[in-house]
Parts: structure tokens; sequence; C-alpha cells
């Protein structure tokens, strides 16, 4: 409010009449949701804590503000900050437990009560609490006289609590969602209108302040027996009469804990006021005073603001005395003297916005809730500052002996290692980081060397504990049941140690708690995730370990630089979990973390150590092969273009296809050659053109030769004599794996290139490999989501779903119809999934774009509920930013409003399929889960090698055959129960041979 608005001679009572407004701050409310909202910041001058000061102040600023603008709202004519005062109130007389469990509020924000006290009076608005009662107590008081009077009142707040309060002349505010809650709003909450919302808390009660309610009776039930009965003595005195067993018994036995849950919760509007109404007027901002205040916290950008908007010179104004109550803390003499950190102008002094706010915490978070618990340690992940210099460089087994003790005693630690490979098949341990808190980490050298990366080396470096000794002593820690290990992209360490014969369970990972939460919002990787929740840069490995043809491996950088390096990694592991875990709940994804991601992790692993055993000889005679015909393929491309040119070069071919033949559709990249992209091909290829087609068919066989026949004989193992590929769990937005050194997944399983491939992978001698691979698992899905009751009937009845599709769509028998029918059928059930384009359908079916078009206009006529799933999807996607799977798995697509028209329209089509393709890849990991411990119940030896898209390959002994094809196939089938029950069966193709190939 402008100093113009009100005099300093202003009077502070004004009798309330009508036609007033009275504004009531929940300060409590404010408070906690300030000091949540902001990492933890402190003072530069002296380290006193501040966040809570610094989001309080923005939060009353703005509010001030936005009610001084007229346009945008009633004026107060009376505002008040109600707190809560410290001390018991009368509901332990009544109830002694009430907010027992309460724990006491974090030691950083105790001496910030205080100063938020200070700044409500710098503000020069009225500051009310009282002894004895509740700040909702006072607002229910003042709201009560401020009605009877004709004034209305906005309290400003979103507690449940205050709900009751609502009324004629009588809404919540909730600022940080700029939400206005009248008596709709509360019967979307609580089922019933404001006057009843007594009744249905006095039944459900409420755990988090410890009102006991009645055992069995939540919020939905009691707003039906409140509805029914009218109130809660009326429903008691009619409890013998209700039907259900269980509900009358409580009723009964639990009468009078029901209506002494009622005197809790409700609100005393008639609690003494020490400050009666008409002191509530408002007062008038008063520049001055405030910048004062703002300039002895040192909030700068604030105190700006205040300056531009209040005309005040802030040059002229001296910072205020402040007393601080608890400030400094009394020194801990067992505890290290910690540096305050740093409060940056930015971050301290900008206002909190609610999309941050929300981010961090639900923001209806209350005072001393478990989700303020929560938001505790989410802030308390950041409290302390990354001091590098702080880390230790264990070098004896009595410093590690004492570490390993922290860690059992705190039942958590963080884990990471250091190798000198990302072969985690061949890496050596080079090192081991451990962190038991923020700040607290340590780096235990094992393998240092004192030399150069050259031929000569130099030695193992001086002080360092053996590395026999040192997994002696983590093994008991790393596999203790006890103590939970915290890593980011475990899977790699699990490997690594798994070698060392340690198995490190239970476990955390932060790189799966991210993936869960966040897939499709940024990458996942530790250094990104650091500065994106915790405003830290790790430091680059290439500033430790070099980069290009100097870089060394680990082993060769020196110890000192290595452990600030390595106890890093391990302290903001520690903290991003601190950060990312506890919004699993929040975020509703605790069961796609606990079921689908992390208890995936060492079926992985195992299945990676395992590998799968390939046959040089056969790949080395394909690589003769494919060359022999690319040869034969370049030549004929020579002869069609009429001069020989380097087929490779995408320069000489553009110019060939678009400068000497003429070829329609050219066009030029921003380096001002040719596109001769796949897509460009394609296009002139289903023109006729017959050069374009044979130069498809060169690459891809070139591809494949590089890729597969001339490189696979390079990743075999030295020792194991066996590929072992790595798979990603958090590399796609929609849940599925991704395969890498090698890549095994992008091996072509239609072409008979890509199937000779499948043969040099093969079974050991008295084995046979089972190819387990799920039938039309995405069309089954597709079924299911967008409920299609022909397709549902169809795979019910065992069709063949394309001759189906095919006799819907063109009127032709499904009794000896034309295989060509069936395929154009095909391909259009398929390419519906992925949101197939008229011109897309049109290459693939070497048909012209009418005709594709009329085809996939005719699919949605013969099957409008993919149309209206499609729409539906759309849809939710634009209004979320995410769409979820069956399992409840939530893939972020953030760029779907995207003003780009390309841009929006691939998000379109992506998120239209990801929950197909997202719901069949929650399916096979729930069977991959599931898979060791059927085999194991059934006795039956069957160990899994790879996951290709939905195939699962595995390695049986000859005689074990027989018996492992049905558990496969049954724990496949029906991994979707019992979490969803399908609306079609699931089909498994399952079968034995001696290669993949002939497996499949």
């Amino acid at each position: 409010m402008s100093d113009q608005a009100a005099s300093d001679t202003a009077p502070h009572h004004r009798p309330v009449r009508s036609g007033d407004h009275v504004f009531l701050v929940d300060g409590s409310g404010y408070i906690f949701r300030a000091y949540h909202a902001l990492p933890p910041l402190t003072r530069k001058s002296d380290g006193l804590p501040i966040g809570a000061v610094a989001g309080f102040c923005n939060m009353l600023w703005k509010l001030l503000r936005e009610a001084d603008d007229t346009a945008a709202g009633v004026k107060p004519t009376h505002l008040a900050v109600i707190l809560d005062a410290s001390g018991e109130t009368f509901r332990s007389e009544i109830f002694p437990a009430y907010k027992a469990q309460r724990p006491p509020p974090p030691a950083d924000l105790v001496p910030q009560f205080g100063l938020i006290r200070e700044a409500v009076r710098a503000f020069n608005v009225a500051c009310v609490e009282k002894t004895g009662f509740e700040a909702d107590d006072l607002i229910a008081t003042y709201a009560r006289q401020a009605r009877e009077a004709g004034a209305d009142v906005t309290i400003v707040s979103s507690d449940k609590d205050l709900m009751q309060l609502v009324g004629p002349g009588v809404i919540l505010l909730d600022t940080m969602k700029d939400r206005r809650l009248g008596p709709d709003e509360v019967v979307e909450k609580f089922g019933v209108p404001p006057e009843k919302v007594v009744d249905v808390q006095s039944l459900a009660g409420d755990s988090v302040d410890n009102v006991p309610g009645v055992p069995g009776i939540g919020i939905k039930t009691a707003a039906q027996l409140i509805l029914e009965y009218g109130d809660l003595e009326g429903l008691l005195a009619q409890a013998d009469g209700i039907k259900q067993k269980k509900r009358r018994e409580n009723l009964i036995e639990f009468a009078e804990q029901a209506r002494i849950s009622r005197k809790l919760v409700e609100l005393d509007q008639n609690t003494p006021l020490d400050e009666p109404i008409d002191a509530l007027a408002v007062r008038g901002l008063k520049g001055e005073q405030l910048i004062a205040f703002l300039k002895a916290m040192e909030f700068n950008s604030l105190t700006r603001r205040v300056s531009e908007a209040t005309s005040t010179d802030v040059a002229g104004v001296e910072p205020a005395s402040v007393p601080i109550k608890g400030w400094p803390p009394e020194a801990d003499p067992s505890a290290e003297a910690e540096k305050p950190a740093e409060s940056t102008e930015k971050a301290g002094d900008s206002a909190p916005k609610a999309d941050a706010v929300s981010a961090r915490l639900p923001a209806d978070v209350e005072p001393n809730t478990p989700a303020a618990v929560v938001a505790e340690r989410q802030a308390a992940a950041v409290a302390a500052p990354v001091d590098t210099s702080a880390y230790e460089t264990v070098r004896s087994l009595d410093r590690l002996d004492a570490w390993i003790a922290a860690a059992f005693d705190l039942g958590y630690v963080a884990v990471d290692t250091e190798t000198t490979s990302l072969d985690a098949m061949q890496a050596e341990l080079v090192g081991v980081s451990l962190s038991t808190g923020p700040g607290k980490a340590c780096y235990i050298p094992l393998l240092h060397q004192t030399g150069t990366n050259d031929l000569l080396g130099g030695g193992l470096a001086p002080d360092q504990i053996s590395q026999a000794e040192a997994i002696k002593r983590l093994k008991p820690l790393l596999e203790a049941p006890t103590v939970l290990k915290i890593a980011h992209n475990l899977k790699y360490d699990y490997l690594i140690l798994a070698r060392h014969g340690i198995h490190v369970a239970p476990f955390d990972d932060t790189m799966l708690l991210s993936y869960a939460l966040d897939a499709g919002k940024g990458g996942q990787g530790m250094d990104e995730l650091s500065e994106r929740w915790l405003g830290h840069k790790p430091i680059p490995f290439k500033e430790v370990a070099g980069s290009g043809k100097s870089m060394l491996t680990f082993d060769q950088v020196p110890i000192d630089k290595a452990s600030v390096y390595a106890a890093e990694d391990a302290d903001v592991t520690f903290r991003l979990w601190r950060v990312l875990k506890p919004r699993l709940p929040a975020d509703r994804v605790t069961t796609v973390y606990e079921t689908l991601e992390r208890p995936l992790l060492p079926v992985l692993a195992r299945m990676e150590m395992r590998g799968i055993s390939v046959d040089r000889q056969i790949l080395s005679r394909l690589s003769g092969d494919f060359a022999q015909t690319m040869a034969a393929l370049e030549a004929e491309i020579h002869e069609l273009a009429g001069e020989k040119f380097n087929v490779g070069s995408p320069k000489q071919l553009g110019d060939i296809l678009f400068g000497q033949m003429g070829l329609p559709g050219g066009k030029k990249t921003k380096t001002g050659a040719w596109a001769t992209g796949a897509d460009v091909l394609e296009d002139l290829a289903a023109q006729g053109h017959e050069l374009p087609r044979r130069l498809l068919d060169w690459r891809q066989l070139s591809k494949l030769k590089s890729t597969y026949t001339d490189a696979l004989p390079g990743f075999i193992h030295p020792e194991t004599k066996r590929v072992h590929t790595s798979y990603s769990l958090a590399a796609t937005t929609t849940g599925r794996l991704s395969s890498s050194d090698p890549n095994l997944q992008n091996i072509p399983v239609r072409t008979e290139e890509g199937r000779k491939i499948r043969t040099a992978f093969v079974a050991a001698p008295g084995h046979k490999l089972i190819s387990a691979d799920y039938s039309q698992i995405e069309l089954r899905i597709l079924a299911h989501v967008a409920e299609i009751p022909q397709l549902v009937q169809a795979f019910e009845d065992g069709i063949d779903i394309h001759a189906m599709t095919a006799s819907e769509m063109f009127g032709v028998p499904v009794e000896g119809m034309d295989p060509m029918v069936r395929r154009r059928a095909k391909a259009i059930n398929f390419g519906i999934i992925y949101g197939i384009s008229a011109f897309g359908l049109s290459n693939q079916l070497s048909i012209s774009r009418s005709e594709a078009s009329d085809y996939i206009k005719r699919y949605f006529e013969r099957f409008p509920g993919i149309r209206d799933y499609m729409e539906a999807t759309k849809a939710y996607c634009r209004e979320h930013g995410y769409v979820v799977t069956i399992f409840g798995r939530k893939a972020h697509y953030p760029e779907i409003g995207s003003s780009n028209p390309s841009m929006r329209a691939f998000m379109e089509r992506a998120a239209i399929n990801a929950p197909i393709q997202g719901s069949a890849a929650d399916v096979i990991r729930r069977a991959m889960v599931r898979m060791e411990a059927a085999l194991d119940a059934a006795n039956v030896r069957a160990d899994m090698l790879l996951q290709v898209h939905d195939e699962l390959i595995f390695e049986v002994a000859d005689d074990a055959v027989e018996a492992a094809l049905p558990v496969i196939s049954k724990v496949m089938e029906e991994a979707a129960e019992p979490a969803v029950r399908l609306r079609v069966p699931l089909k498994v193709d399952a079968r034995a041979a001696q290669n993949w190939d002939e497996a499949h």
C-alpha cells in the first residue's frame, strides 16, 4: 500500500461496519510454507538463518500489493496476521495426546519466528497471537465478529481446518494457487457443506494432529453418514440401526471418542481477544520503516521493489536494529564449526513462485506435519554448502571402520565406486566413496598408481588400504539388511561389486527415483540433477582425468584430486536422495518405483553378467557375404547413375540424384548440400525411382555389417567368451529398456539379413535358447485402454487381428484373404499406434497419399473408439503435461503446448503412443521381476539373458527345456495381474532352438 493511501497519523482503530472487508492472514501457515518454498538461506554478514523470513516477506508484500490493486479485487479495510503462540492450548486439557506426536520445528527455523513478528510490524500490519489458543481460534472469533458487523471476510490460508468457517461473506484465499475457496470447494474437499465439516472431522479424525475419530471411518464414509443422519449426535443416537456390523460396533464403542474429537476440531469462535477487531484497521505502509528492516535482513531485491513502490530513497535509510532470540546458537563442542551458507540476493529476495513451491512440496503443507517433515528433509539436502575441503581421504583401516560404524548407526549410506573403465564387466575397482549426510563424505583409494599412463607404469601409490582388505570390511555393510545403500546409476556399481563377491542390498537409486518422477523432463545424469535440484555444479570428470587422447584412467589420477571428485559424487548422491525420495508419495509414483524400477535393477545386472554366446565364424562369413552383396549393389547403383561415385558420400549422392538426374523433391541443408536422409530416399523410392531403392538396400547392409557382423567380435569378453550388453533403465520416456555396447535391440527381425545375424547368437553346448515373445502386445493394450469392442472380441476369440481388421475395413471375408490386403491392415494397425501419417503409410505400402489417407479415415470410422482415445489422451496431456500408463508410470511431454506446429504434432503423437508402449514395457518389466523366483519355485534352471522389446531370451539345459517353457509363458501372460486385469488375454509365443533366429 502506498504512503499516500494512509498518512502516519492515520488511526489504528476504526469500527468494523457493513461494507467493510476484513483480511485475516494465517501467519503460521505462511511461515511454514515460506520456509519450505525456498532453499535454506542465511544472512551473509553473520550466518543468521533467514529463508523463512525472506519467503514470508515476499508473500506478504505480494498480498498487500495485490490488495492495493482495486482492479484485482476488494481492498481490505482491516488486516491482521494471526500467529500461533508457543505453549499448550486448551485442547491439550481435553485430550493430552492432541498434537503430541508432532516433531519440534526445525532448528534453523526457531530463531526466525521472532524475526517474522518483527517483519509484520515493519509492514505496519497488526500482529495477533494469544497464549492458550491456536491462531485458528483467533481467526474464527474475528471472522464471527466481522460478519456480525456486516463486513465480508477473506481468510488467507488453505488450511482445511479453517474450511468450517466458510459461508456467506467468508471465503478462504489460497495465495499459492491463486484460488478462492467457497462452499463449493469445501463440498469438493469434504463431501459436505461447511457447517457439517466439524461433524465429518469428528468421525474421520486426523492422524497429523492426533485427533482419534472413529476407527475404520474416513472422510468419504463420514460424509455419507453425516449427510444421511444430519449431524454427529443424530448419527450416534441411531448407530445401533446401521447395517454394516463393524461400522455399527465402532460407532457405539467409540461414541465418546468421536465427541472428544469434535471438541478438538471445532474452532472456538468466542476466544477472548487482547486486540479488538477495530484495532485491525489498515494502517498504511511506511516506506522507511519497512526498508530499514529489509536492509537489516539484507533482502536487496525486495528492498529495491519497496523503494520503487513507495518512492523512498533507500540510501537515506539506516538498517534497523532487530532483536534476535536464540542467535547465535550455543556452540556444540562435539561438532566442527560450519561455514554459514551465503545467501544470494537472487534466491533470497525473489518472490517464491507457486510452481517452484509445488515442485518441492504440496502447497497445503501445514506446520509440523509429515509433509513438513518431508520438506525439512528436502531442505536439509541443500542446507549445508558443498565444501569439498571437508571431505576425508581414508587411508587406514581404523578410519574405514569408523565410517562403516557410522553408516551402521545411521541405517543408510551413499556409495559410489571409481574404476578404470565404463565397461563394468572388465573395469578394475580403484576406490570407493561413502557419504553419511550432506557434506559428510570420504574417499577410500585402493589401486591408485604413482606413474603416468604409459608403458613403464609406476607402481601402487603409498598409504592406500589394500583392495582385498577394504572389500572384506565393506562387504558386511553393503550387504547388511539393516542399512540402506544409496547410489546413482547403481547397476554399474552393483556389477563392479558383484564381481568382487559383494551383492548390494537393500538399496535406493537416485537415477531411478528421478526417472520414476520426471521421465521426459530432462536427463537423469547426476550432474544435471545436481544443478536442477541442489543448485550445485559438480566437478567435471575431465577436470580430474583430462579428455581426448590425454585422458587418464582413474587409477592414474593423483589421490588428492581423485578424493575430492569421488567424495563429492557420494555427497551429491546423498543430497539428491533426500530431495527425490520424499516426492514419490506426493507424486503418486511410489508403486512405479517399488515394483517397476528398483527390483528390476539386480535382475538386469545378473543378465548382463551372464552374457550370451556368439559364433565368430558365422559373423565372419556374414561379413564376407554382406561385402559381396554391397559390391554388387554398388555396381548396379553406378550403372543406374551413369557414372561411378562414392556411394557412402551424401554430397556426391545428392549431386547425382538432384543435380544430374533432376529427381523431384530435392531440398538443400544449411550447409548448401542436398538432403539425402532415409526419409528423402524412401519418398523417391515410393515414387518408383529405382536408384534410391537400391541406395536404401546398400545403406541397410552397410549398417548391419559395421554395427554387427564386423563389430560384435570385438565385444566378446576375453574371459567369459560371451557378449555382455548393457541395459539402461532410464533412457526412454516410456519405460522401454535400451541396450548398448553392443546394442542388441536394433537388429532387424523382419529382414532376411537381420535374421541371419540372429543365427550367430547361439546356446552353449548342451543347452538351448528359448525365445518368449509377446504376440501383438501393443494392439492388445490398445484394445484395453481404448475399449474397442471389435478388437477385444477378436483377441478373446483368438482371431487373426490383422485379418479381422482387413475384413472390417475392406469388407472382404477372412477365409481366403489376399495376403496383400492383410498386410495393409497390419501396417495400419501398427501405424495407428505410432500416429502414422498418410505420407508415412503411403511410403510403407507404396500407395498414393490420397489412398493412404482414405485408409486411415476408414479405419477411424470402423473403430471410432481409437479416435476418441487419441483425442482424450492429447487433451489430458495438454492439461497435465504428462500421460500415464495403466500401471501409473508418468511420461512427461512438456512441449506439447509448443507454438511450433511440428514440435506440437510430434509431442501429440508421442503422447498418444506412450500409454500403449509404456504399458507394454511395464508388463514385460513385471514379468522380468517375477521370472527368476517363478523358475526357482518350479525347480527349473533357466538363465534369462536378453530382453529385446517384447521378447525375452533364456538359456536352458537341454533336459530342462520342456519344464521351462510353460513356466516362462505363464509368468509373462499373467504379468499384468493382480495390479491390472486386462480386457484381453496376453499371449506369448515361446520356443527353443540352438540359435536365436530359429527360436524366434
